[in-house]
This record gives C-alpha cells, sequence and structure tokens, in this order.
C-alpha cells in the first residue's frame, strides 16, 4: 500500500483559480510553451498530465518557476495573504484583481501538492521520477522556490507557507532509504531519488519546523504541523527531527497549547491557542518519536529532558479534549512505560534512560490518578481499554516500589507540583529533614526555591507552602531557607495578581519571620 501524505486545505481563494489570465502576468516570465502546459492541465485529469513522466516533470517545474517568480515580484504580501477563512467566488475574484501574485502563488502550491499526492498514490511516474534527475538521482536545484517561501517568516502568507513547507517534506521524504524500501515491494517503478541531495533540504526544513514550534503562537504551530506529519514518516526523518531538538519543542508546544485550550472555545479564538485537531496532530507526531526509542539512547534522553513530553501527554489525558487524542496520547505513553535500553545502551558516562524512568515521570505527574479515572470510563475503541490496563498495572506495580518520600522526591525534581497528600502538615512532620539530602546541600530545598519562580501559578503556590512546611519543622529552617535565597524570591509574590498564590507567600514569609507559626493562626 502506497503512503499517502497529509492533505492541503483548499485556499482561502481557490474559487479564483479558473479565472487567472496568464498573457497579462508578465512578470511571472512564462514562455509560450509553459502558457500552453498550464491550460492543457486544466483541461485534462491530472492523471492524464502526469502519465508521461516528461511531461509531469515540465508540469511540476513550471509550478515551481510560478512560486519563484511571483515570489520575487512580490507575492506574499498583497490581500491574498490576509485572507484566512473560505472566500466566496466574488471575493475571491475580488482577490484576483487586487493581488494575482498571491492568488498565482496560491494555485501553484495546490497543484503542486496535487501532483506530489498523486504520485504517491501509485502511478506508473513517481515522485523520484519527476522531483530528482540524471542518473544519480540528484534533487532538482528549483526546490529552492519553496524554501525561499518559508524564509518569509511572519511576513509571508500563512496558506502559502504552510503548503509550500508540506510539499517540500512530501518530496524529500520520499528519498528515504526507509520510504523507498516500504514503497519498492508495492511499486517496482519508484524513481531512483538520491538521499544524499535531500539531506541539507530536509536540515533546512527541519529547523524551520523547529523555529515554529518555539513560538508560543497559534498561528504559528498550524503552518508547521502539515509539514512536521509528513516528516514522521521515516526513520531518517525522525532522527534528524530530534536531533534538532524537536522534541522537546513539540513536547512544549504541546503541553503549553493544552493548557491555553483549557480556557474556553470563544477565548481560543481570540488567544490563537491550538484547536482540538491540532492537538490530536502534535499528540500523534509525539507518539511517531516514540517508535525511535528502543533504537537511539539520544531519542530516549530528549524525551527525559526536563519531562516535558510525560507532562505534555498526561495533560493530553488527563484534559480528554477528545477521544481520539485520548488513544493517541495513552498509545505514546505506553510506549515510553514499555522502552528498554537492551537494543541500544547509552554510551559510557551517559545516564541510562528505560521505561522504569518515564514510569517514575509518569507517577509524579499523576498519571496514576488519571488513569484510575479513566477506568470508569465507557469507551468504543478496544485499544484505549487496553492501553488503560496497560498503564495502570506498571505505574501501580512502579508506586508500590515506592515509598511517600520517594514519590515527593520525583514530583520535585521534575517540577511538575501538584496539591496532594504529601503536601500537608503531616507529611512534612514527618519528611522535613529528608529535605537535606544525602550530601547535606539541601539540593531537593534549592529546586523548590527556584520553583517559586516558575510561571505556573499553582507550582509556584505549592512551592511556597512547602518551603513555609520545611521551615516550620526543619531545626534552624528559617536560616536555612534565607540563606538559599527564599525569602527574596517569594516577597514579591505577596503581590501577585493570583489570591491563591499570594495567600501562599504571604504564608510562607510569615513562617520566616514568627518562630513559633502554630500559635499564629
Amino acid at each position: 500500500m502506497s503512503y499517502r501524505g497529509p492533505m492541503l486545505p483548499p485556499s482561502p481563494v481557490a474559487l479564483a483559480f479558473p479565472h487567472i489570465q496568464w498573457d497579462p502576468l508578465g512578470s511571472l516570465r512564462l514562455t509560450a510553451q509553459e502558457t500552453a502546459l498550464l491550460r492543457m492541465a486544466e483541461t485534462n485529469p491530472i492523471g492524464y498530465t502526469l502519465a508521461d513522466a516528461r511531461d509531469a516533470t515540465m508540469y511540476a517545474r513550471v509550478l515551481l518557476k510560478l512560486l519563484a517568480e511571483a515570489s520575487a515580484a512580490g507575492a506574499g504580501v498583497g490581500a491574498v495573504s490576509t485572507k484566512s477563512k473560505s472566500c466566496d467566488e466574488k471575493a475571491a475574484l475580488e482577490a484576483l484583481e487586487e493581488d494575482p501574485l498571491g492568488v498565482v502563488s496560491h494555485y501553484a502550491v495546490t497543484k503542486l501538492h496535487s501532483i506530489i499526492i498523486t504520485l504517491m498514490s501509485g502511478t506508473t511516474v513517481s515522485v523520484g521520477n519527476v522531483f530528482y534527475s540524471g542518473k544519480d538521482g540528484l534533487l532538482i536545484d528549483q526546490w529552492k522556490a519553496l524554501l525561499r517561501l518559508l524564509n518569509k517568516g511572519g511576513h509571508g502568507d500563512l496558506f502559502a507557507q504552510s503548503g509550500a513547507a508540506l510539499c517540500l517534506a512530501l518530496i524529500l521524504v520520499s528519498a528515504c532509504p526507509s520510504m523507498q524500501t516500504a514503497t519498492r515491494d508495492d511499486c517496482a517503478k519508484t524513481g531512483s531519488a538520491s538521499y544524499a541531495s535531500a539531506v541539507e533540504p530536509l536540515e533546512a526544513l527541519t529547523a524551520w519546523i523547529v523555529s515554529q514550534l518555539k513560538s508560543a503562537t497559534g498561528s504559528n504551530i498550524g503552518i508547521a504541523i502539515p509539514a512536521m506529519t509528513a516528516l514522521m514518516a521515516a526513520t531518517e526523518t525522525r532522527h534528524l527531527f530530534s536531533a534538532s531538538g524537536g522534541i522537546k519543542y513539540l513536547a512544549r508546544q504541546l503541553r503549553a497549547s493544552s493548557k491555553r485550550s483549557s480556557v474556553s472555545s470563544d477565548q481560543n479564538a481570540r488567544a490563537g491557542s491550538a484547536t482540538v485537531q491540532q492537538l490530536y496532530e502534535l499528540t500523534f507526531c509525539l507518539w511517531c518519536m516514540t517508535y525511535e526509542l528502543n533504537g537511539s539512547p539520544n531519542i530516549r534522553a530528549d524525551f527525559v529532558k526536563d519531562g516535558a513530553a510525560v507532562e505534555a501527554l498526561t495533560l493530553m489525558v488527563s484534559n480528554a479534549p477528545r477521544e481520539k487524542v485520548v488513544r493517541v496520547a495513552l498509545s505514546a505513553l505506553v510506549n515510553l512505560a514499555k522502552c528498554s535500553a537492551d537494543e541500544a545502551p547509552e554510551p559510557p558516562g551517559m545516564a541510562r534512560v528505560d521505561g522504569n524512568v518515564f514510569l517514575t515521570d509518569m507517577l509524579a505527574c499523576k498519571l496514576l490518578k488519571y488513569i484510575q479515572f479513566l477506568q470508569d470510563r465507557q469507551f468504543t475503541d478496544p485499544d484505549i481499554v487496553e492501553d488503560i490496563k496497560i498503564l495502570h498495572k506498571l505505574l501501580a506495580a512502579n508506586y508500590k516500589e515506592m515509598s511517600r518520600w520517594e514519590v515527593y522526591k520525583t514530583e520535585v525534581e521534575s517540577g511538575h507540583l501538584q496539591w496532594g497528600s504529601t503536601h500537608t502538615e503531616a507529611f512534612f512532620k514527618e519528611n522535613a529533614r529528608m529535605l537535606e539530602g544525602k550530601d547535606s546541600d539541601f539540593k531537593l530545598l534549592k529546586v523548590l526555591i527556584a520553583l517559586l519562580s516558575s510561571k505556573d501559578d499553582e507550582i509556584a503556590a505549592i512551592a511556597c507552602h512547602d518551603i513555609g512546611e520545611f521551615v516550620r519543622f526543619y531545626p534552624n529552617g528559617r536560616a536555612i531557607a534565607k540563606r538559599l535565597g527564599a525569602k527574596e524570591l517569594v516577597m514579591p509574590l505577596i503581590e501577585h495578581e493570583n489570591v491563591d498564590l499570594q495567600r501562599h507567600a504571604l504564608q510562607c514569609v510569615s513562617k520566616m519571620m514568627v518562630q513559633h507559626w502554630e500559635y499564629v493562626k
């Protein structure tokens, strides 16, 4: 079965496409032969145009030329670039009149994607035949027109950029050895495509995708998701994505998007937060990456960094925006919980990361509690039911092996504090001395003090509470907390806009100042 990449949504000005007049658009520098080819492609089914490798190659190159010339002439900053919703025919024709080069860019991207998807679906001509040339199968130079669209940054046309990134990803992924191996059994006609010629463009595209993931705005992440999803199809591109820092930023984006999406849908629309579909696609990409865990210590290390991946997936389970999101998040968590370092062990000097490490992170994020909630729900998908059983069994077994102190220590080290039985007076009466640490370096207390600066108000409030309880129950705890800088960080929080954080900060400072706190109620 042939791989088919992500689909491209219709252009907002798609209804203007049949009305494009090529002859007056001199800035595109089309030859008579190229104009005739465009007109012929409009009158014939796409399968007919792509039936011959030479015609298909010429058509693809003309479309890439349209993009290059339109971009050079100023496309991407006109009226069409401001369109985010589908226009009716009248509005589309007005856009064509006002910004013809913008419409041409949308047209070229749409047709290019149609070509690629058709070639990938099993025609007699392949992506390799059309976009790679010569006996060595080198990537054609015209691909750079797609990258130029991406480099316009925030000033570009969102549809054109997203479509160009997706087209480029599909073209480049087709050259990956793992993809060629996967399709060769189905399709002996796979054109030779040199992976070596695609590596540098892949690095540039991956760097662009990661730069979009670093952004906190919903619109930017929407641009990158289709291309990122396409990269998940091949082993080589998954490893490249990880090496570029993609896992870390994907997890952070998913975590941030989930928290933003906890507000109302109306607020989401105004704030530019990720939609449920985008949350699903981000989770899907993270799930795809989990299939490289057993074969790469570096990818395991990327997943464990700052616990962002486990926290993000746990948020998807706890918030449960849709059943399909829960399904793929649970599947990713199962892969993390069951991963092994035996096949590809860490080199000397690198900490071992396997399923037990991720299970500890999951417990710190209170996943066991959410899994227990899910057990009471009715799911139609048997995979969800099975994954819930697997995770509950693994988490429960891991939890039994941990003392309450170990659970607390793991939670603090992960930075994902949540109210529970370990944030109580009774717990600190019993365990305050444990914060001293084996080497009397108060390492865990220092982590708590650092969490006072968290952007998450609840985490900062819990840190205030725990530091205050340490001060109460550890001998000379007041002096130690002050010496480590806790007071300086807590004081500004007394005037914080969050009332709950303000209250806990005031109580924390009071505990540092008052010797017999138990008499102050």
